[in-house]
């Protein structure tokens, strides 16, 4: 309407300037034209029709099936929560599952009963819910499998040599299979290799210890703190002990014996 009655507008006020059979003229013509059709009506009136439309597209777009990867997402989700998983949960279903037959636009999958350890075979129970609303309580018959990343040999190795990856190789593997590997994120300088080990083989938790700071018989600095007292002494060390371990430590001279905490070699 703005487009209409700016230019008559600006005719009117030139009015002054503008002699009087030429300002007739400008009216005849606007009158002329006939009243002007009112937009606002006319898109009022079709919103209402769009708007149906796109709600009725996104209804239909959105109201799908419990299909078999979101059922098997949502229980890999929650079983790797529930044990603290680390590395990529692949789950298989061992039995035939019937999905609900309705459509829905929000599917939940709820786990109601998990089994006492995650394995490569496990029992779990259910609930699936429709938009809000119970429509199952299936129990699900699940084949596992945990991949991660773990250490492998490339060269032998000696038993007593620090720890070092430049010797190894990470290669991915079932956790749920291979239960003792030994995770490709575990070791560092801190530990050392146990016992002897061939090329090409799989590092498990048992090639490996942590680096003793502290070694029986060795004489060993003790320093007890009470507030502000502070007493140093010397004792002999009854076992090997890393950093961080409670090792037992005899008096030379009373011959008692006491526990401490390795800080440092």
């Amino acid at each position: 309407m703005k487009t209409r009655l700016l230019p008559l507008f600006l005719l009117a006020a030139g009015a002054a300037f503008a002699s009087p059979g030429t300002l007739s003229l400008a009216m005849a013509m606007a009158n002329s034209a006939g009243p002007a059709p009112d937009d606002r009506a006319g898109v009022a009136a079709a919103a209402p029709t769009a708007s149906a439309t796109a709600s009725a597209t996104d209804a239909v777009q959105l109201a799908i099936p419990l299909t078999r990867d979101h059922l098997l997402a949502s229980l890999g989700r929650q079983l790797a929560a529930h044990f603290n998983l680390e590395g990529d949960l692949d789950l298989e279903l061992l039995r035939d599952w019937n999905p609900p037959s309705r459509v829905a636009q929000t599917w939940t999958v709820t786990v109601t009963d998990f089994p006492m350890l995650a394995s490569s075979s496990m029992l779990v129970r259910a609930r699936v819910f429709a938009d809000g609303k119970l429509v199952d309580e299936p129990t699900f018959v699940l084949r596992a499998s945990l991949w991660r990343d773990a250490w492998a040999t490339r060269a032998p190795l000696t038993t007593g040599a620090t720890f070092d990856p430049n010797v190894l190789e990470a290669r991915r593997v079932d956790m749920f299979r291979e239960h003792d590997a030994l995770p490709a994120a575990v070791g560092d300088r801190s530990y050392i290799f146990a016992r002897a080990v061939d090329a090409g083989r799989l590092l498990t938790w048992h090639d490996i210890s942590r680096r003793p700071l502290v070694k029986r018989g060795q004489t060993v600095d003790v320093t007890a703190a009470d507030g502000m007292l502070i007493v140093t002494m010397k004792a002999v060390a009854m076992e090997n002990g890393a950093q961080g371990d409670t090792v037992t430590v005899r008096n030379p001279e009373s011959l008692k014996n006491f526990s401490a905490t390795v800080i440092d070699e």
